[in-house]
């Protein structure tokens, strides 16, 4: 069970994995294309499911409500040897609950942020999870201290984040050149994250534009998203935006500065060392719950796993267009604090282990179903 286009990522991986210990393995569950792709018959697609707040969860709820009653349905019906759950945790849970509750085995797999915000759940996730695989190191004394059996499987990122073609072959691909600026505009792979962060960037984009012509702008339509429709949102604006579809690794990899909403891309920029400013916005109802829930000083997975503020971060009333081009600008005019950038991301690898998550969490599974 995977809710957004980074957990059916990781899904997809250990699908593979899993069929490569034993190709007879039936696997079914909610994913997209990816999890498919890789051999998972799907119940219900998640691009109805991928929102970020808890405003947006609501709105979006008859979805979500039809995707929690169809995979309940399938697991009462048919008892899988074992449940993989992928983050997406308060979906998730209720459906761990089902599970315990009809004698089905629960991995976890991609934890909860118990460390950030409502540290309560983990009591709740060591009564309904058998196994939790965790891919952050801090994270396995949370767990095992609440009494789950936990392994640290490294970050599934390791093994995928990588462009498909050098910085030179990209530059030419995307006709683009190396001896001008070039901004990676991300506002997010969600419908909600567009709603609310698109205009700003490219209004932030304006402002650059008008005091650097020179820059270029490249923009990786998710798959998530409708292209055409971004498509004709662009071309209203005048501003020279080169959109692609998906390939966001290649973007990065190219791109001096990023224009990026909070998220996995974060942590898969700063695997490519790619600086970048990192914004974060939802609706007041959100936005306000959020900050009575949420325990940690940095929103960015790039600056949380290092530890200290290594990139800018700008949360909602903060998100203006003034402010990112005035962070963008800066950057750009100093290559000497954009370097500094650039190998204090590249830090942040070293602490997430080695690669291989895929097929440790694939083991662990195999192991679970195997058990008497």
């Amino acid at each position: 069970m995977a809710g957004e286009l980074s957990g059916e990522l990781y899904g997809a991986g250990v699908i593979r994995e899993l069929l490569r210990l034993n190709p007879d393995i039936k696997i079914t569950g909610i994913g997209g294309a990816k999890m498919k792709a890789a051999g998972a018959d799907l119940l219900f697609d998640i691009s109805e499911l991928a929102v970020v707040g808890v405003w947006e969860v609501l709105a979006q709820g008859r979805a979500i409500w039809r995707a929690y009653h169809a995979l309940k349905k399938y697991l009462i019906k048919n008892r899988p040897n074992l449940l993989i759950l992928i983050d997406y945790p308060d979906f998730n849970l209720m459906l761990a609950k089902v599970a315990k509750k009809h004698g089905i085995k629960v991995l976890y797999y991609i934890s909860p942020q118990v460390w950030a915000w409502r540290a309560g759940r983990v009591k709740k996730i060591a009564k309904r999870v058998n196994k939790m695989a965790v891919i952050l190191p801090f994270e396995v004394d949370i767990y095992r201290n609440a009494g789950l059996d936990t392994s640290f499987v490294g970050h599934p990122l390791l093994e995928i984040v990588r462009p498909l073609l050098s910085k030179l072959d990209n530059l030419t691909r995307y006709k683009l050149d190396a001896k001008r600026p070039i901004i990676g505009l991300l506002p997010g792979s969600r419908k909600s994250e567009i709603k609310f962060l698109l205009d700003i960037i490219l209004d932030a984009a304006k402002l650059i534009y008008k005091k650097q012509p020179k820059v270029q702008f490249i923009m990786p339509v998710a798959p998530s998203l409708d292209f055409n429709e971004l498509s004709d949102k662009i071309k209203q604006t005048d501003l020279p935006v080169k959109l692609v579809k998906a390939q966001a690794y290649d973007v990065m990899s190219i791109a001096d500065l990023l224009i990026t909403a909070s998220g996995t891309a974060t942590l898969e920029a700063a695997l490519l060392g790619a600086p970048m400013i990192v914004i974060y916005k939802l609706s007041g109802l959100s936005y306000l719950v959020g900050r009575l829930l949420i325990n940690t000083p940095y929103i960015s997975l790039a600056n949380i796993i290092a530890g200290k503020k290594v990139v800018p971060e700008l949360i909602q009333h903060e998100v203006t267009a003034n402010k990112i081009a005035a962070y963008a600008l800066d950057f750009l005019a100093d290559k000497i604090q954009l370097k500094n950038i650039r190998d204090e991301l590249l830090m942040v690898r070293s602490k997430l282990g080695d690669a291989g998550a895929s097929r440790k969490t694939a083991k662990l599974a195999w192991e679970l179903i195997n058990e008497n």
